[in-house]
């Protein structure tokens, strides 16, 4: 066998290899080539045979001009090229393993909603806020213009998919095995004499004991390490002392305001505190039964510990101190005048937010949650009042962008976020029921903007099946800004509040308003004409079955 030095080919006997450019080139003299000639061949035997085969490690000085040249780079070259390759390694496992950390890698896509999240372990280290970044939607079938047509046809997809299905409640057992603790701390039964929730809980702490040492609210807040303070200071003054042992009045609030958010619940909450006979949590918004319970300090970092229910009782140890005075025996008129105290909370999440339960529950209903919030406060509350404050959705949805975009925020960038939330929703609604996706936590976390929040009946209907009608108070922000003290009358009355001086009802009702825009989005201008009418579309089978349900055609919103 012969091979040619120059490109390691296999040469037939008497043949010169014409291919190769060295071999066949200008200068090339058949007596002279070396290759041509049968020299600078080692003989090796393989098989038992013998063959030849040439020198291949000889060292060479000249350059290589033809495509064959990669194998005869310069050693200088050739060090270059190894070095660039491994620091092209080292940045790319850089990469991996910071990714793996952050939980950017291997992550889903929003439309492969047959993979619902079963085990929380997988999403402990996870941002529920930035998620939304991992999970982009494929090739869109729009683009993001201001194309009418194109979107209404996603929308007319998504209306025909909406049907209404009440949900099958669970029953007392199945709620206490999925939070035992809850159910030994908070007693079914509580003191006669209180317009509150409330119970005597014995205290085996002593005096050098700080009963808030453990507290997560004051651990993990700066800002309410003040309230923690104060109350360390008072908290011996309002122990009941029974038989050699002491007893701490615990409290439950009265009423909850459960939302929705950018609905001026901020706003109803600072007129009601205004009352006299008025308290809410040391904190207006605990968030503890949609997100602190399950370890979600801030969206943005993920699970911690959770929070047990202990901390959140705390959080009215204020109001329980003034109502344990009219326990203890104050002077009559005094105690007729205490004894009015009711408590609320006004977190304005309660109502929609159940994007953690996927998990701590078990996904056996096809996407649809088995259990929500509304079913642990009916469990130890069945006579709670809850107060909801509703908005146009589509003003609503705007509001929301302004509020919670960091950047870039304009008409034409709300516009493209709308129609990018309009087909993940889509994408969902294809396989899955209403109840699924709107309490889809993968789905809520990817969409741009957070239009299932607008989406009032849908959580409403799942309300009603666990709170009667009459427990619950829905109220228009339209209608409250435009005639404030009308609102206010309709809540002390829902409430069983007292009537007020003029003086009281003066402050409360003519205050200046609470948590308006901002000046620098009230700058950016009204949303597109093009994105309202496509969210007018959207909503619309929504509203009208809200009016339907609340008999009121005011929300179907047409003249807003």
């Amino acid at each position: 066998m012969r091979y040619c030095i120059n490109c390691c080919i296999h040469l037939l006997p008497n043949d010169l290899h014409r291919q190769c450019f060295r071999c066949r080139g200008p200068d090339h003299n058949n007596q002279k080539c070396p290759v041509c000639r049968g020299e600078n061949k080692i003989p090796l035997y393989t098989d038992s045979k013998q063959m030849k085969w040439l020198a291949v490690l000889e060292v060479r000085t000249d350059h290589c001009e033809s495509w064959n040249g990669l194998f005869c780079l310069r050693r200088g070259k050739l060090c270059s090229l190894m070095f660039g390759l491994i620091i092209m390694t080292l940045v790319m496992v850089s990469y991996i393993l910071t990714g793996a950390k952050h939980g950017l890698l291997l992550i889903p896509s929003p439309f492969h909603y047959g993979a619902f999240a079963s085990n929380p372990s997988l999403m402990d280290n996870e941002s529920l806020s930035d998620m939304k970044d991992h999970y982009q939607p494929s090739k869109m079938n729009i683009s993001y213009v201001k194309d009418y047509s194109s979107i209404k046809l996603i929308i007319d997809t998504i209306t025909s998919k909406i049907e209404f299905i009440t949900r099958q409640r669970p029953d007392l057992e199945e709620l206490r095995k999925q939070e035992p603790h809850m159910f030994s701390v908070i007693p079914n039964k509580f003191l006669p004499n209180s317009k509150n929730p409330c119970w005597y809980e014995e205290y085996r702490g002593n005096t050098t004991t700080d009963p808030y040492a453990t507290n997560s609210y004051a651990l993990y807040s700066k800002r309410f390490r003040i309230i923690f303070d104060y109350l360390r200071k008072v908290f011996w003054n309002h122990l009941y002392h029974y038989k050699d042992k002491h007893y701490r009045l615990r409290c439950l609030p009265h009423f909850y305001i459960i939302g929705q958010p950018k609905c001026g619940t901020t706003d109803l909450y600072d007129r009601l505190r205004l009352h006299p006979d008025v308290r809410f949590s040391a904190i207006k918004e605990p968030h503890w039964w949609t997100r602190k319970r399950f370890g979600i300090i801030r969206l943005r970092d993920g699970f911690h510990d959770r929070y047990p229910v202990e901390d959140y009782l705390d959080l009215f140890d204020l109001a329980a101190h003034q109502i344990q005075s009219v326990l203890q025996g104050d002077a009559g008129k005094e105690r007729g005048k205490r004894n009015n105290i009711i408590i609320g909370e006004a977190s304005a999440s309660t109502m929609w937010d159940n994007n953690a339960w996927i998990f701590f529950y078990d996904n056996s209903t096809e996407g649809e949650p088995p259990f929500l919030i509304q079913d642990f406060i009916h469990a130890f509350q069945p006579n709670a009042k809850l107060i909801i404050m509703l908005r146009d959705p589509v003003e609503r949805l705007y509001s929301d962008y302004l509020y919670f975009a960091s950047a870039n925020k304009s008409a034409e960038d709300f516009h493209e976020k709308v129609a990018e939330s309009l087909q993940l929703f889509e994408g969902c609604v294809l396989d899955y029921s209403l109840r699924a996706c709107v309490y889809n936590n993968t789905l809520n976390n990817a969409m741009p903007v957070r239009l299932q929040v607008g989406l009032y009946v849908v959580y409403l209907l799942d309300w009603l099946t666990v709170f009667n009608k009459d427990q619950i108070l829905v109220l228009r922000l339209e209608d409250h800004a435009s005639n404030m003290r009308y609102t206010m009358h309709m809540v002390f009355q829902f409430l069983d509040l007292g009537p007020l001086s003029e003086k009281q009802e003066a402050l409360i009702t003519k205050s200046p308003a609470s948590n308006t825009r901002r000046p620098e989005d009230r700058s950016l201008g009204p949303m597109l004409p093009t994105t309202k009418a496509i969210l007018r579309d959207f909503y619309r089978p929504f509203n009208t079955k809200l009016a339907q349900v609340l008999f009121d055609d005011a929300f179907l919103w047409k003249r807003t």
